[in-house]
């Protein structure tokens, strides 16, 4: 398991990804590009088309697709990391890099509240917070990004606490709800306290989930009015379908739906995001690990749910696990354009599908295999040890 960027890679680079099939862009609004070749400099990606129209002189690296699908890296917005590539709710290593063998390039911690020995004390919670971001921000397992240090509020927590821990460093703010803080009116005065410093929030939704957490209803939800709705269909226990219409019209945070909760209510939370045509809100997490464990496909298995029994066109499905994600959570990952973060999913078909192509495949509820991943420009993983064998997949041809 590699912590750190491969050797070789501290000087220039230019990835060249050519003989592309299909490149799913992330972005709701144009969710297929017409385009064969990307180039990343740096870490950056400066160029998308024609092979015929960009220039691939001096490449360090070059990547024939072999006719595949390239997608923006998926990023996960419900984790729940402690240390390193280690979960004591599970007392497993290694999750996170399984994880980008399932696509994952970028998480988002919930809360680090799976920390032995957790401190509830004011001084506590700040302490563990800014460990926790300095932690992750000098350590990338796999090279995954994980963007952790996510404090869960506490009763007594004044303003100055939250101007102390942005200045720190801290940008989140854990699932309101799991720490002391359980009612409306002390929860919309932190998460605005919060918002104040540029530090985003996330409630849970729904029933209890660890000692220590409770139900978290529609009426606390929209009092809270944090930034994004955690696993609106239950983390695990969702909540009746009248209070989950409820928020979804009564406010126009991030819907975030989750792995390791209700489907039927991950599928209603959808229809009515449709009806609303607000499909820009709904985003993508695990809530892993958790006491069903880990799950280093959840990403994938979510897009090919809602694709085939949601009844949305796979590419759109796609952008709820990346671009969707990243514009919510204003990372530089997630869409395919210039300028941002070169995180790629190389993939294809599995193969024997009974689709005909990866967006048919993943319609019809299968998952696609893939074949690499990047990060930065940077191969992390080439065939994927968790997901099935793809059709095509493919190779470095220079390096």
């Amino acid at each position: 398991m590699s912590h750190d960027a491969p050797q070789g890679t501290t000087g220039p680079t230019k990835l060249v990804i050519r003989n592309i099939g299909l490149i799913l862009s992330g972005a709701m609004e144009k969710p297929i590009l017409d385009a064969d070749t990307i180039i990343a400099e740096n870490g950056k990606i400066t160029a998308i088309g024609r092979a015929k129209d960009i220039d691939a002189e001096g490449a360090t690296t070059i990547i024939d697709a072999n006719g595949t699908t390239v997608t923006p890296g998926l990023i996960d917005s419900h984790v729940h990391p402690v240390a390193g590539d280690w979960t004591p709710r599970q007392n497993q290593i290694g999750w996170i890099d399984s994880f980008l063998n399932g696509g994952v390039t970028t998480m988002i911690s919930a809360g680090e509240v799976h920390m032995p020995g957790r401190p509830r004390d004011i001084v506590g919670v700040k302490a563990m917070a800014i460990f926790a971001q300095r932690a992750f921000d000098n350590l990338r397992p796999g090279g995954v990004k994980v963007h952790a240090g996510a404090p869960v509020i506490e009763p007594g927590m004044t303003e100055e606490d939250f101007k102390e821990l942005a200045a720190a460093g801290v940008r989140l703010l854990g699932e309101v709800g799991l720490g002391g803080v359980k009612d409306g009116p002390t929860a919309r005065k932190m998460v605005a306290w919060a918002r104040k410093y540029g530090i985003q929030s996330t409630i849970h939704t729904g029933g209890p989930s660890i000692p220590g957490s409770g139900l978290i209803d529609a009426d606390v939800v929209l009092e809270a009015d944090t930034d994004v709705v955690g696993h609106i269909n239950g983390g695990h226990t969702a909540l009746p379908d009248g209070q989950i219409r409820c928020i979804c019209e009564g406010c126009k945070r991030g819907l975030e739906l989750v792995h390791n909760g209700n489907e039927r209510a991950a599928l209603y939370t959808l229809r009515i995001a449709r009806e609303m045509k607000e499909l820009n809100r709904v985003i993508l997490g695990t809530d892993a690990p958790a006491g069903s464990g880990v799950q280093p496909l959840g990403i994938l298995r979510m897009v090919s749910l809602l694709s085939s029994l949601g009844d949305v066109p796979a590419e759109i499905a796609f952008c709820f696990a990346t671009g969707n994600t990243a514009r919510m959570r204003a990372l530089d990952c997630g869409i395919i354009e210039v300028g941002r973060a070169a995180d790629f999913v190389i993939m294809d078909r599995a193969q024997h599908s009974a689709g005909k192509n990866i967006l048919e495949s993943v319609q019809l509820g299968d998952l696609p295999g893939i074949g690499m991943t990047i990060i930065d420009g940077i191969v992390r993983t080439q065939r994927s040890r968790n997901t099935p064998p793809a059709t095509n997949v493919p190779e470095i041809v220079a390096h």
